[in-house]
């Protein structure tokens, strides 16, 4: 997604600016540009998400050998992952965007662009699954994530690193993606609802989500997975009401685990029946959610699907 700056603030541009990049990237590939839609990337929603999908199918099976989708950073990561769950397919997928908008001092939209058509054209990339190429890094759907409001290395894979670096003469891959199970290409329509917990906080959220229909729950509790006790009423509610809730970290780095014994602790969690993810954030989790709901609300079946 091209921006452009009036008044001091960005917004859509003409897509076809893009246009202008074409004998650039023409170096690499072959390149064909389309355009799907104009939007921020607080405005993407999970049926957007599901057309973006769509579009890259159709293009696959015209005979593409490589995709590169533009897009804005804020919700990058998430349609990425979304991406990643319904395309099956071993041709190379790469999402980018930029951080600094065109006519801004050290814009890294175009050079982001070019490594992305550098990457996806590369023979290694093939069976790797979605990739985020960003500030001559690589990283995989499943673990990056944005880190910093403005920094053009916002993107990072806390734990783990990039999957592989561009430098200017190749693509180097360090490690494997891990192959996760695909999902049906379906629109979305389940609603599940994100709730990130801090200190104090009682099941009031919880409870607004029971009303209020949603199909599924995610849960960014505190350090390996535990809860402030007055939580836990509505989440038994919630349970009882055949509602899933997956449970992920509000931490950095690492995986929930039953691990404490105490009143609100991951070991009566897990007791209770709640999912547990293993690393993923609370955006990816919500996502996944969706979409393994297209498909079963058997709790230990949605619990296979929280293990990769």
């Amino acid at each position: 997604m091209s921006e452009s700056m009036e008044s001091q603030g960005v917004k859509p541009q003409d897509p076809q600016a893009l246009q202008s990049a074409l004998p650039l990237l023409n170096q690499y590939a072959k390149v064909e540009m389309d355009h799907l839609f104009n939007k921020p990337s607080p405005h993407i929603t999970p049926a957007d998400m599901f057309l973006i999908a769509e579009r890259v199918k159709e293009h696959l099976d015209r005979g593409a050998k490589g995709i590169v989708i533009t897009h804005g950073t804020d919700t990058l990561e998430e349609t990425a992952y979304f991406l990643d769950l319904v395309l099956d397919t071993d041709i190379p997928v790469i999402v980018t965007g930029a951080m600094r908008s065109s006519n801004e001092l050290g814009a890294d939209g175009p050079v982001n662009m070019v490594n992305s058509v550098r990457v996806a054209a590369h023979e290694q990339s093939l069976g790797r699954g979605v990739m985020v190429v960003f500030n001559d890094e690589i990283h995989t759907a499943r673990d990056v994530t944005k880190t910093h409001t403005s920094n053009v290395a916002t993107f990072q894979s806390p734990g783990l690193g990039p999957v592989g670096l561009v430098t200017k003469k190749e693509i180097r891959f360090f490690r494997d993606s891990v192959k996760e199970p695909r999902f049906p290409l379906a629109m979305p329509s389940h609603q599940v609802a994100l709730i990130k917990v801090a200190a104090g906080m009682d099941d009031s959220l919880i409870a607004w989500a029971v009303e209020h229909g949603f199909d599924g729950i995610v849960l960014e509790a505190l350090g390996q997975g535990n809860l402030p006790p007055a939580m836990l009423p509505g989440l038994k509610r919630a349970l009882a009401s055949e509602i899933p809730v997956v449970l992920v970290s509000r931490c950095f780095n690492g995986s929930v685990q039953d691990t404490y014994e105490y009143e609100g602790g991951g070991k009566q969690l897990k007791e209770l029946g709640l999912i547990f993810s293993n690393g993923i954030n609370g955006q990816k989790a919500r996502i996944k959610l969706m979409l393994a709901l297209s498909k079963t609300k058997d709790a230990t079946e949605l619990q296979s699907y929280f293990q990769y």
